[in-house]
């Protein structure tokens, strides 16, 4: 008869044998995947960015005055600025920030807001439209709300995009004033 410990030990090295044996010889890759458009020419941000040697100092200034100026109109979201180099978005480089909240309107019967993404959303608008998020140029597509809010202008060497998403329309314009103005006057 067989100790019980070299029967458990031989049963788990036979079931480790089989399933080694069985499992199907897997590449790394699924080669049948194309690569994404342009995958070969994508760098790492800090290596080829776009964005002009002072984006950041400029965000993060856009972003102080935007808070600043949500703060003066006592609301809470997400502020976010964003450059993109040339005549059209192809790419671009961005900063956010939170003022007090990221999401808003949850309860025990209420989906909430993800201000983040709304803010994202009016900034991929402008994207496409190159006009202010809410413009009405056109309906507002899948993952658009055509919610104001959001400024997009031609600076000096590219498009500059500002957004806010927290309070009324009419005050998430405000806010992004304060930010576009740092902006345009630096990029």
């Amino acid at each position: 008869m067989m100790p019980k410990k070299f029967f458990l030990t031989g049963l788990l090295t036979l079931q480790t044998l089989t399933v080694l044996v069985m499992t199907p010889k897997l590449p790394a890759q699924d080669k049948s995947v194309a690569p994404a458009p342009d995958a070969a020419n994508l760098q790492p941000a800090d290596a080829s960015s776009n964005a002009p040697r002072n984006f950041d100092e400029v965000a993060d200034k856009a972003l102080l005055a935007m808070k600043k100026r949500a703060e003066e109109l006592d609301i809470k979201g997400v502020a976010l600025v964003a450059y993109a180099q040339g005549d059209t978005v192809k790419s671009w480089t961005s900063k956010m920030v939170v003022v007090g909240n990221l999401t808003s309107g949850q309860g025990p019967n209420q989906k909430g807001n993800n201000l983040l993404g709304i803010a994202y959303s009016k900034a991929a608008e402008m994207a496409d439209t190159l006009k202010d998020s809410g413009s009405k140029v056109r309906p507002a597509m899948t993952g658009e709300f055509g919610w104001q809010g959001g400024l997009v202008i031609k600076g000096k060497t590219g498009i500059l995009i500002v957004a806010f998403s927290g309070g009324p329309s009419e005050d998430d314009l405000k806010v992004s004033h304060a930010g576009m103005d740092v902006m345009a006057n630096n990029l």
